[in-house]
């Protein structure tokens, strides 16, 4: 298992070694307009440049404004989303009341309601965490009711054969065997509120990495661009592999039950 790991690992890192030497080679050689593509050194110069100041904020401040509304955001529908998910998991009554609007506002695009958010809470962070916080609510939820819903029904008869009440049903029995199911639905959110993210900076945002790549199109900076593309996939990369250990160290039985 160990050595198929190695080798896994091994072809990643040629995977990317590759892409990296294509890349170099194409634009160092002309093969592509380095108008449309810049070389690797452009694009290092670029995030050395942005490091330091990028109209009025480093890229760290820049990081930081996208992670905060991000994280908030986040945050948020998980303490909100998890509760209800199980709640309408458990309760048919309470699935047949918030189901309808989940499902109603889930598969619209963000921008085409972010305009009634801006009306109603403003231009500033506010508005942008509501998007995303609704970005990240709808997998969270469905994935919590799945999870419940998904529970075999031998676990259950047979902790009530022991005596178990509702509430130790639910806490010992439901919960554990939601939670595999449930970190693949903060997985999904995450995903989902990143691809937001850039949305919710283009209305009147002075600062994130959105707002950076998207300013940087407007000026031709396509070295810019590609470091603000780079930075926010290896940073998905990092909050994936983060939720992908947490997982593990949490739930060791998933997939096993």
């Amino acid at each position: 298992m160990k050595n198929k790991q190695n080798i896994n690992t091994l072809i990643s890192l040629t995977t990317i070694v590759v892409i990296f030497g294509i890349w170099y080679i194409a634009t160092n050689f002309n093969w592509v307009d380095g108008r449309l593509i810049p070389t690797p050194q452009a694009t290092w110069t670029a995030f050395i440049q942005v490091l330091s100041d990028y109209k009025g904020h480093s890229l760290l401040e820049h990081f930081g404004a996208s992670m905060y509304r991000l994280l908030s955001a986040f945050f948020l529908a998980v303490i909100t989303a998890v509760p209800i998910g199980l709640l309408s998991g458990y309760s048919d009554k309470a699935r047949a009341v918030l189901t309808p609007i989940i499902e109603f506002y889930r598969p619209l695009p963000p921008l085409a309601y972010y305009t009634l958010l801006v009306l109603a809470l403003g231009i500033d962070d506010e508005s942008k965490i509501a998007l995303l916080y609704l970005a990240c609510f709808a997998p969270i939820y469905i994935a919590c009711v799945s999870g419940v819903t998904k529970v075999k029904a031998d676990f259950i008869h047979s902790a009530e054969t022991l005596g178990a009440s509702q509430l130790q049903i639910f806490g010992f029995v439901i919960f554990p065997a939601c939670l595999p199911e449930m970190f693949i639905g903060i997985r999904t959110a995450v995903g989902v509120a990143y691809t937001t993210l850039v949305a919710s900076e283009m209305v009147a945002a002075q600062s994130g990495i959105g707002w950076m790549v998207l300013d940087a199109k407007n000026w031709f900076r396509n070295d810019v661009i590609f470091v603000g593309i780079i930075v926010m996939g290896l940073t998905g990369i990092l909050i994936d592999f983060l939720l992908r250990v947490l997982e593990k160290k949490l739930v060791p039985w998933g997939g096993k039950v």
